[in-house]
């Protein structure tokens, strides 16, 4: 039996395309692994605290030295490493939002990079400790940005790898859902091909 972190980062809780595909990839899933165990991780409904200065001070003094106000302010923190820890495969819905992820997503990876705990620095550089780990990621996105003349502003894959890859989940899928504002039939082909291409990777 395996855990699957389901994490949603989309603002919408109605008629959010990258909601929608996730959970059609976990419903083939369980089909084919009905044992699994599916943990949910919601952004939107549950949003993770932006950082502050408190934060950064607690998270930077050793465990054994923080005051119990400190140990307070991490305790979410380290239920969010637990978390991603404990999982054996990542399924996350990330749309774009001005190029980029949301900032809730934004949140909580600031809160799983964790030096020590997700990655360590050494002499030949940092190295990720999450690794072993099969992650899958659905995006949304209005425009087209994979290729053409738009994919100098994809800072959205481009991200998602270089700071997921910075803590060891190396192993990564993504499936783009693109052209979503570009009018009905865009979307109808959009989705054909995404629903095509989940039911290869659930058959794989």
């Amino acid at each position: 039996m395996a855990t699957i972190l389901h994490i949603n980062s989309s603002v919408r809780n109605t008629g959010s395309i990258s909601r929608q595909l996730t959970a059609e990839f976990l419903s083939k899933w369980q089909a084919v692994q009905p044992a699994d165990m599916i943990v949910e991780r919601d952004l939107a409904a549950n949003p993770v605290p932006h950082l502050t200065e408190q934060m950064m001070g607690a998270f930077f003094t050793p465990a054994e030295q923080r005051s119990p106000e400190q140990a307070q302010t991490v305790q979410l923190s380290d239920d969010l490493v637990a978390e991603l820890l404990s999982a054996d495969t990542i399924v996350l819905g990330a749309p774009m939002y001005n190029f980029s992820v949301s900032s809730t997503l934004k949140a909580w990876i600031d809160h799983v990079a964790r030096a020590g705990l997700t990655f360590k620095y050494t002499e030949t550089g940092p190295v990720g400790m999450v690794q072993g780990k099969k992650v899958y990621i659905f995006t949304s996105r209005g425009g087209v940005y994979s290729q053409g003349p738009a994919k100098s502003m994809d800072f959205h894959e481009t991200y998602l790898r270089a700071v997921l890859g910075f803590i060891g989940l190396t192993d990564i899928t993504f499936i783009h859902t693109e052209g979503l504002a570009m009018g009905d039939a865009a979307v109808a082909d959009a989705l054909t091909q995404t629903r095509q291409a989940i039911g290869e990777l659930v058959a794989a």
